[in-house]
């Protein structure tokens, strides 16, 4: 456990669920754990216990990524720890593959409803379709403009055109609309839907204050920061500036609120966490800003922010993470932004008037 880590409370200690197993961490609530095909090795989903139209069974809080090792896991808990306990509902945070990777075929299975948001949903649909502007290879010559020459990797990343269609093999095609401030009631319980945003488009966290707990989905993580980048399909966004003001939301909300994440384990400490959170971006910032003393493009900025290799797969968040600090300060005015002859962006320091 890391310095940061060690001013959190982990509520299970050590303990996380095999796939194919429950923990209860609250009542009513149980922890799944599902395993994902890249570093970031495992998300986190949510079974509560819930009614509909007199039926007992759960809702699904995320699905985990369309991949062969999730669905055998599902089937081991539907032949398991929920045998006879039918899906009623599917939540989704937001739209990235391992939360609605499965969404489609959990739905169909148990003709269960999706909730999300609206732009979540929208977007869920746009990438399963491949559509141009969020398909891989608009990505491209996004990344050409930000420096990136490097043929090898450019190859890379265009062979990963039908990424997001392969582990979301269908979304479903309606959708129950969740926005902020709505109350959902989950097996009898008053939830409320917090929205944010840089993340995703329009990311839901759900929050009960009769179990205090929090399902902060990807907005607030434990023990890594979630990545918040510029795309090609919003090539002049301030994702950053959006994620920042939306931690403001969780403000009014107990500290020792139990909080439930995407990624690592429950724990305790949700300001202390929200504070290390802006604390790292803060120093990532300052760093941005020393290195653009001379002019820097997305690229120079990489290595920087990130200090090990990176495979093509990571190379495309830390690009984007690495233009979501430039754009902050660039329109805050820290920064101006100049395009070379060569055709790539850059930014350096702002001159004085």
């Amino acid at each position: 456990m890391n310095a940061l880590e060690s001013q959190l409370s982990y509520s299970f200690g050590d303990l996380v669920p095999a796939p194919g197993t429950v923990t209860q961490v609250a009542p009513g609530i149980r922890w799944v754990r599902m395993p994902l095909p890249f570093a970031l090795d495992h998300i986190n989903l949510w079974l509560l216990d819930d009614t509909a139209d007199g039926r007992q069974g759960v809702s699904l809080i995320d699905c985990g990524a369309g991949t062969e090792a999730t669905r055998l896991a599902w089937e081991q808990l539907f032949d398991g720890p929920i045998k006879d306990q039918p899906l009623l509902r599917v939540f989704a945070t937001h739209c990235h593959p391992d939360h609605v990777g499965l969404s489609g075929w959990l739905c169909d299975r148990f003709d269960a409803p999706f909730w999300t948001s609206a732009a979540e949903f929208a977007f869920a649909r746009m990438m399963a379709a491949a559509l141009p502007g969020v398909d891989g290879p608009s990505a491209i010559p996004h990344f050409r403009k930000h420096g990136l020459l490097d043929a090898g990797m450019l190859e890379q990343m265009q062979s990963r055109k039908n990424y997001y269609p392969s582990l979301v093999p269908a979304v479903p095609a309606a959708y129950t609309r969740l926005q902020d401030g709505q109350p959902v009631s989950i097996g009898g319980l008053a939830w409320r839907v917090i929205t944010g945003f840089g993340h995703s488009p329009e990311h839901v966290s759900l929050y009960s204050e009769a179990l205090n707990v929090l399902v902060s989905g990807d907005m607030v993580l434990p023990r890594i920061s979630t990545n918040v980048s510029v795309f090609a399909v919003e090539p002049e966004g301030n994702p950053l500036q959006l994620y920042l003001a939306s931690l403001d939301k969780f403000a009014g909300l107990p500290d020792d609120v139990l909080v439930l994440p995407s990624h690592g384990k429950p724990f305790r400490g949700l300001h202390t966490r929200i504070r290390q959170l802006r604390e790292h971006h803060a120093a990532r910032l300052d760093e941005v800003l020393a290195a653009c003393a001379t002019p820097q493009s997305a690229v120079d900025i990489v290595p920087i922010m990130f200090r090990r290799q990176l495979d093509a797969h990571q190379l495309s968040f830390a690009l984007g993470e690495a233009l979501a600090h430039l754009h902050l300060l660039w329109q805050d005015g820290s920064l101006q932004r100049v395009t070379g002859d060569d055709g790539a962006i850059r930014f350096q320091v702002a001159k004085m008037p």
